[in-house]
């Protein structure tokens, strides 16, 4: 894997530099290696290739704002999704994890156990090379449980990638940008992601095939930015 260039750092992840302060060790990195050339790509849209040309997405909005992979007491997550069965049954394709400050730390493909009829790939990114060595599906879910659990898992409707996984998660622990009221619209229905990040964040996301590292970047910022409040309304529950 080549050594990314340096970064731009935004704003938002600037002010959260004197918030938060980062762990000592860390975690190693999971990433696989395809052999073909993907120029469309985004930073992070799909696993860094050996044959990758630098790209001006490297200037990313959501960069992190240090280079610490550790574990931290919250983590986020975002799944993307293949067709099984008849095509209209989601299964795991991809699993992404990061920590607080933006660092993946779990990033892996995942080979589902039924047969994959529908790539999705305008959505989910996923091309049939990716799956060919992907992770085994029990091996992935088992290393996912490991890493969420006793942490603050967020993320944006989580209901649909623990169902994936296969997975639960105490409720006190789950923090979904998805559920948080004051993201709600006014009849109280659910906003999308690419919606929050607009209003809130100032970042543009998922205008083509989505990418989970930044889909969990920015709803781990979402979180950090109002995890004062959101902790408070909880306790006050």
């Amino acid at each position: 894997m080549k050594k990314p260039k340096p970064t731009l750092l935004s704003p938002n992840w600037v002010q959260l530099q004197e918030k938060l302060k980062p762990n000592g060790s860390k975690a190693s990195r999971t990433f696989k290696n395809s052999d073909e050339d993907t120029p469309e790509s985004i930073l992070g849209k799909r696993k860094e290739r050996p044959d990758d040309e630098p790209n001006d997405c490297q200037i990313n909005p959501l960069a992190p704002i240090n280079d610490d992979s550790s574990l931290t007491d919250a983590v986020a997550m975002d799944c993307e999704m293949v067709g099984v069965g008849q095509g209209n049954k989601s299964a795991l394709g991809r699993v992404t994890l990061v920590n607080k400050w933006g660092n993946v730390i779990y990033d892996e493909f995942v080979r589902p156990i039924e047969r994959v009829v529908d790539f999705r790939t305008k959505i989910s990114g996923i091309r049939p090379r990716d799956l060919r060595k992907a992770k085994d599906f029990w091996a992935a879910q088992k290393k996912v449980a490991e890493l969420i659990n006793g942490r603050i898992l967020v993320g944006h409707a989580l209901s649909n990638d623990l169902k994936a996984l296969l997975l639960s998660h105490p409720r006190k622990d789950i923090r979904d940008t998805s559920e948080y009221r004051p993201f709600l619209n006014r009849s109280s229905s659910r906003r999308a992601l690419r919606h929050l990040a607009a209003e809130h964040l100032g970042v543009n996301i998922q205008t083509g095939e989505h990418c989970p590292v930044e889909d969990a970047r920015a709803a781990m910022l979402l979180y950090q930015r109002n995890r004062k409040e959101w902790e408070k309304n909880i306790k006050d529950q």
